[in-house]
């Protein structure tokens, strides 16, 4: 059947199809943005969980460093896999990618500044809340720019989930390093996971 066979009703559901398939080429899947970083939280917060406890006693023996380790090993997963993601997606020129890569910048540059300065102030530090002190601060920085990068692409729902990890990392952070690491674990790595199903059902 030829385009001029088509009924106008016809030619608008075409048309909607067509639109809806390029977009779904130019934009990954938001589960798969937002699973990953879910997955390396759940796991990597959930270690330093049982290395700490709740009162203090650990409830593996699991010690800061290794738990540290499986962290940072779970957000270099994480990483991975999202760069290999947008390599299969259609590459954007212009102004939006520009504003990626100062966004990406911005990270790098705020991850690294953090850590120069509390190196500097964490042996002021009991030895049992540097930890957190790291922890609550990197998640600060996290909450900041996910909310700068919803005021940037106008995405509520990324602002709303930077607002929602500073919440639950300002109460952590008052209860204590084993209270932190469950709920920084539970809540925001359940979080992420709850976004990106959210935003998949929404595309």
């Amino acid at each position: 059947m030829d385009d001029e066979d088509l009924s106008p009703a016809e030619m608008m559901r075409l048309i909607e199809e067509q639109g809806a398939a390029a977009a779904r080429r130019l934009q990954p899947d938001p589960l798969f943005l937002y699973a990953p970083w879910g997955l390396a939280w759940l796991v990597g917060f959930g270690t330093f969980f049982l290395s700490y406890g709740l009162d203090g006693r650990p409830i593996a023996p699991i010690t800061w460093q290794l738990a540290l380790a499986v962290l940072m090993g779970a957000q270099l997963l994480a990483g991975a896999f999202l760069f290999w993601t947008a390599r299969s997606t259609v590459k954007i020129r212009g102004g939006t990618a520009e504003r990626g890569m100062m966004y990406g910048y911005a990270w790098f540059v705020g991850m690294l500044s953090m850590g120069l300065i509390l190196s500097h102030f964490a042996p002021m530090f009991p030895r049992d809340q540097i930890g957190l002190l790291y922890a609550s601060v990197s998640l600060l920085v996290v909450s900041i720019l996910y909310m700068a990068g919803g005021a940037v692409w106008h995405e509520w729902p990324m602002f709303f989930l930077g607002v929602w990890i500073a919440a639950v990392n300002t109460a952590g952070a008052t209860l204590g390093p084993g209270w932190h690491a469950l709920l920084i674990s539970l809540l925001v790595g359940g979080g992420f996971f709850v976004m990106g199903i959210v935003l998949r059902r929404r595309r």
